[in-house]
């Protein structure tokens, strides 16, 4: 089974990985409830999703009927005032039958405007604020892309004290030593206070080239290869203290919950750890891996 830690200081044990639940946005509902039941299977017991994730909230509905009290689920709103936050927390709770939800996050709140905007006077802030008061929502979180999410994190970490992060971590994007030095940066204040770290992007390989005919199922390509996968999932849960949030990719899932469930943190050598960073640059070369965000470049989803 699937390793389990403290999900900061929300009180529940979440399984290390987290189903992110983008891969279910323009999904039938009986593909979905498939692709739910090896949930199941592996013991997976946190849901991340989102209000813009196409019809993701709609085929995860259902499943709350049945299997609520076994999730810790999580939405994100990307409205930035309070009275649009508010509107969206009621209007996913109505797709997510459900009458709370554990986690409300901002979604990507990785620029100043919007940044301004949601966290200061009449922001999304003070609605999800009220929304706990009120029930609908037990803890609050951030999330970002880009090479900026970090720095923003840690911003917002001084302006008020969510509960939960969540950003990029992967392989190539650590090999940038600046975005290394933030997130770094960012996991001691997190440690330190308690606060959730989820990872995303953990089996990016690079974003698509335009001339590639493959079917697409993110907006970046990600690594297939049943082993590199696995070394890739190791070596985000050798940061013990950090979540992996799945692939967009819903092919993909049966292949990241396996390498999951064969992690042996426990027994995790340093020697293991430098090995397995040695395999990976040598993939990297050999697979023509990429960092996905480029302070500058491509910053941007």
């Amino acid at each position: 089974m699937i390793e389990k830690l403290p999900f900061g200081k929300t009180g529940h044990l979440s399984t290390r990985i987290i189903f992110g639940a983008a891969a279910l946005g323009a999904m039938r509902q009986d593909r979905a409830d498939r692709v739910l039941e090896t949930l199941l299977e592996f013991g997976v017991n946190h849901i991340d999703v989102a209000a813009s994730y196409g019809d993701a909230e709609l085929r995860v509905g259902p499943w709350m009927k049945k299997h609520r009290d076994h999730f810790f689920l999580a939405t994100k709103t990307g409205e930035r005032t309070a009275q649009g936050a508010m509107a969206s927390i009621r209007h996913s709770l109505e797709r997510l039958e459900t009458n709370f939800v554990d986690l409300i996050q901002f979604h990507n709140l990785t620029d100043e405007s919007g940044w301004e905007t949601a966290l200061g006077p009449k922001g999304a802030l003070e609605a999800a604020v009220e929304a706990r008061k009120q029930g609908l929502v037990k803890h609050i979180g951030i999330t970002g892309h880009g090479t900026m999410a970090p720095r923003m994190h840690l911003k917002s970490l001084n302006r008020f004290d969510f509960d939960s992060v969540l950003l990029p971590y992967n392989f190539m994007l650590m090999q940038n030593p600046e975005y290394a030095e933030d997130f770094f940066n960012l996991k001691k204040i997190c440690s330190d206070r308690g606060i959730a770290m989820q990872t995303i992007k953990s089996i990016a390989k690079r974003r698509w080239k335009p001339e590639d005919p493959s079917k697409r199922f993110s907006w970046y390509e990600p690594v297939k290869d049943p082993e590199v996968i696995q070394k890739m999932v190791h070596w985000v849960l050798d940061q013990h203290d950090v979540f992996l949030n799945t692939s967009s990719d819903a092919t993909l899932l049966p292949i990241l919950l396996k390498a999951a469930a064969e992690y042996d943190g426990a027994n995790r050598s340093p020697e293991a750890k430098s090995d397995l960073e040695n395999r990976l640059k040598g993939d990297a070369v050999a697979m023509e891996l990429e960092p996905i965000f480029i302070l500058g470049i491509s910053d941007s989803v």
